[in-house]
């Protein structure tokens, strides 16, 4: 018997009793199979129990019994364990933030994915839970080391090798599952069209829909198709119906698409046509308005034209729709947190992902069935798409994961050599005008400098442990004076300087940084370090090099570029424009040098 269980019985006893007799999700159970023992199961669920399986909300701790102030403030109860019990949720997400931390090391996840699974069974439905987190690779990271970290998916994508994609995924993907989670809000499917994105912008594979759509497959396949239902996650391809053009962070408030219709065929639907090809578990809904696909200037996530007659109509989709965050500000815009939860069900979605305030918007969706102005027969229909899903994905039949055999499975020097051999194909030489790289031998000294404490700091590490003693100086995105003059110090005294940029149109004080070290004569090396836009910006440095994000994998595959180890190979997955000046491209799509 795993740890967890503690006498609930094994998961094929848990699934016969819901009128189960095989595993599901293994390849065998057919659609109407499916269909039919969802069905045995919702008819025995009351109004209370599928109301709840239609909520995903966070949890607060480490530990599925762990007293937590948070829990009182937000649900009422002490435990997390308790606030499952108690609104019959049918999911949980983690988070490795501030506020929700639930990431101490991978055994203590599976610890607490038991824990919130034998509440989850002991409540009133004994359904399992679904279990999520954001685990896009790169930026959107939420188990870190010493599980296996990928590169942001715009690296990926350079690459070129969709392989790379289902390689990417298939190990993210067995390695939540090792730990309990069985849902990963991935892929984005986005096209990062605006070199302005907020949000967005190397977590999209590419500006180009036909690459984007092809590495979105390629993970979905990953995710979804690599091993058995048990072994395997759900994954979202996010955000419908198109993130990429947005000016506006939703989290902070509500983005206007201005595309035409056919703008939004030809470029926003090819990725996630791609994935619901692929077989796409779920899809997750956007914040944002799309005036050419709904006039009524309803954020998409609780838009009938939207969500019931492009994804579900057009596109034919009949899988779980969720929304993003019901607590982003795009959503809030226009209502209040009593009426969003009935309006995002009205329009079409399933599950309603963190609620501001769980209680309230349970209680109204209670309040908008009994009253007749939501139908049961909407609810029964949401339902029924979660439990298919469920089936499917082998989490009633397999709920608990073992502990003591995480450390076989996350984090294995296989996984992490994938991992780095992805890294390594993404780095894009943009420019080398200057003839700097490949350096004509080994430097003996060197600096790194710009963005990013830790980033610096990694760099740095990893090209000592390549032969060049190298020195770590951040200066963040607005060096001060007394920043750019220690930097200009420092650099007298070594060989190289590397330079991480982020976001050098939003934040012009790099520039001032660039000037200074080239005004040394030393070689200078630039990296844009997130979005490869910043080559495109009137700059002084003729050197530049493209990591499309920050951890380990991806700075380690840099020193190596840099001190001429490797080659680079990759190319750019977007044009990458003159500056702010986004019709004149500088350094199209498929750029990318080598020597």
């Amino acid at each position: 018997m795993l740890e967890g269980e503690d006498g609930l019985g094994n998961a094929g006893g848990l699934a016969s009793g819901n009128g189960l007799s095989s595993p599901a999700g293994t390849g065998g159970r057919q659609a109407e199979q499916l269909e039919a023992a969802a069905g045995r199961m919702l008819r025995g669920m009351s109004l209370e129990e599928k109301v709840g399986q239609l909520f995903v909300t966070w949890v607060n701790g480490t530990a599925a019994d762990q007293v937590d102030p948070k829990n009182q403030a937000d649900f009422g109860v002490d435990t997390a364990a308790q606030a499952v019990g108690k609104y019959h949720l049918g999911g949980v997400i983690y988070f490795n933030n501030d506020s929700r931390d639930n990431f101490d090391d991978p055994e203590q996840v599976a610890r607490l994915s038991n824990g919130l699974q034998r509440a989850a069974i002991g409540s009133g439905a004994h359904i399992p839970l679904q279990i999520g987190t954001d685990q896009e690779g790169g930026t959107v990271t939420r188990m870190g080391a010493p599980a296996t970290e990928f590169a942001n998916s715009m690296a990926v994508a350079a690459g070129r090798d969709t392989s790379a994609g289902t390689q990417a995924a298939t190990v993210l993907g067995h390695e939540l599952r090792a730990v309990g989670i069985n849902q990963d809000y991935a892929p984005d499917a986005d096209v990062n069209s605006n070199p302005a994105n907020p949000v967005i912008g190397v977590r999209s594979f590419s500006g180009q829909p036909g690459l984007a759509s092809d590495f979105v497959a390629a993970e979905v396949h990953g995710y979804q198709d690599s091993g058995p239902a048990a072994e395997t996650v759900s994954s979202t391809a996010k955000h419908f119906p198109g993130h990429g053009d947005a000016a506006t962070d939703s989290h902070t408030g509500l983005p206007r698409i201005d595309r035409s219709e056919q703008q939004w065929r030809e470029i926003d639907v090819p990725p996630f046509k791609a994935a619901i090809a692929a077989g796409i578990d779920s899809i997750m809904s956007a914040h944002i308005q799309f005036p050419s696909l709904d006039p009524s200037g309803e954020p998409a996530t609780l838009s009938q034209p939207i969500i019931t007659g492009k994804l579900r109509g057009e596109l034919g989709y009949d899988g779980v729709v969720v929304t993003d965050s019901l607590s982003m500000q795009g959503v809030r815009e226009l209502h209040s947190d009593a009426e969003i939860p009935v309006l995002a069900l009205k329009a079409g979605v399933d599950q309603l992902l963190m609620p501001v305030d769980l209680g309230l918007a349970i209680d109204s969706v209670l309040a908008a069935v009994k009253s007749g102005d939501l139908p049961m027969q909407r609810i029964d229909q949401s339902v029924l798409r979660v439990l298919k899903l469920k089936l499917k994905r082998g989490i009633l039949t397999t709920p608990f994961d073992d502990p003591a055999l995480v450390g076989r499975k996350v984090g294995t020097p296989e996984h992490l050599a994938t991992s780095q051999d992805i890294a390594d194909r993404s780095i894009t030489a943009i420019a080398n005008d200057a003839g700097v790289l490949p350096l004509r031998q080994k430097p003996a000294t060197a600096l790194v400098t710009g963005w990013g404490e830790t980033s610096t700091q990694t760099l740095a590490e990893r090209m000592t442990a390549h032969g060049t003693k190298t020195t770590a100086l951040q200066t963040g995105q607005t060096p001060s004076d007394a920043q750019t003059a220690e930097a200009v110090e420092a650099a007298k005294n070594t060989d190289l300087v590397v330079v991480l940029t982020n976001n050098l149109g939003g934040f012009p004080l790099q520039n001032k940084l660039l000037q200074a070290l080239m005004d040394t004569g030393k070689p200078v090396v630039a990296v844009a370090a997130q979005i490869p836009y910043d080559a495109g910006y009137d700059n002084p440095v003729p050197t530049w090099l493209a990591t499309y994000g920050y951890l380990t994998p991806s700075l380690e595959a840099l020193a190596k570029v840099v001190l001429g180890e490797t080659k680079p190979s990759g190319k750019l997955p977007v044009d990458v424009p003159a500056g702010a000046d986004t019709q004149t491209v500088k350094y199209p799509f498929g750029h990318g040098l080598t020597w």
